[in-house]
């Protein structure tokens, strides 16, 4: 991998890691278009994603400062939310752990990740026409307002965006809204949720493949922190572009281009009989 693919990735990563696109599964396709395979190109999109959390711990610095708050001293607020983070984290975590091996050597392929672009874009277009026009009004305006059984059912459904393609951002939201959540309240806690659930992911990927990244399929240590520069830089953009974006056209338009993407790259894949290049 030379330090311009890296960067490539590096923006791939900043700008769909938060958007309800999924990051994994645009990763993927922008690794197989630049000819990157195997196990340590796949390690280096998972790592990488520590370039975006960076840009959610510095834009959400306050609430950050909370939550180390309450993990050290008497802080309501702070373990308020460090709680409901917790149980929102802890279901994908165990079944990540169960299945991280399967999902690894099944699903990541273009073919599983154009089925959930598609499916996911449907899911979308339909949840967001359904709370524009019968939904009942919004129950939580706020992150603190999140009950802590709502963050519990929200990090269930969150399971789902193992499947890559699916978009962990996409599922925490939608599942967010579906339990009464405005579109704000609904992206700052599924952005704030990230923290522990990529966290893990990243440093569970790092510790297991530190070798791999070393060497010169990834890029060695100046790719490596390539991908991370220009994936932090290009997520705090991205998260307030998005943020500005929800409250005036909601995520129907993702939806769509979800379905336009996974019927291109099902086109693309068709005459190759489910292998990309």
């Amino acid at each position: 991998m030379t330090p311009g693919q890296a960067a490539v990735l590096g923006v791939v990563e900043g700008l769909t890691e938060f958007l309800p696109v999924s990051s994994t599964g645009h990763l993927i396709l922008a690794s197989r278009a630049m000819g990157l395979v195997g196990k340590a190109v796949d390690r280096f999109e998972i790592v990488i994603q520590a370039g975006a959390l960076l840009a959610v711990v510095w834009l959400y610095r306050g609430r950050v400062g909370e939550l180390l708050a309450g993990l050290v001293r008497p802080h309501p607020r702070g373990r308020a939310l460090l709680s409901k983070l917790f149980v929102a984290f802890l279901p994908a975590a165990v079944v990540g752990l169960l299945l991280h091996r399967t999902i690894e050597e099944r699903l990541f392929g273009p073919g599983p990740v154009a089925g959930a672009l598609f499916l996911g874009g449907i899911l979308m277009v339909a949840v967001e026409r359904w709370r524009r026009t019968r939904a009942p009004a919004p129950a939580y305006d706020s992150v603190d307002a999140i009950p802590l059984v709502a963050a519990f059912l929200i990090g269930l459904i969150q399971c789902l965006s193992l499947w890559p393609g699916t978009s962990r951002a996409m599922v925490t939201i939608l599942g967010a809204l579906i339990l009464g959540c405005t579109p704000v309240a609904a992206a700052e806690f599924s952005f704030l949720l990230a923290l522990p659930t990529l966290g893990a992911a990243t440093l569970f990927d790092l510790a297991r493949s530190l070798p791999e990244l070393r060497g010169g399929a990834a890029g060695g240590p100046v790719a490596l922190g390539i991908g991370l520069l220009v994936s932090a830089v290009v997520a705090a953009l991205a998260i307030r572009t998005f943020l500005a974006y929800l409250t005036r056209r909601g995520l129907e338009p993702f939806g769509w281009y979800r379905i336009a993407l996974g019927i291109l790259l099902a086109v693309w894949l068709w005459p190759r009989g489910g292998a990309a290049p």
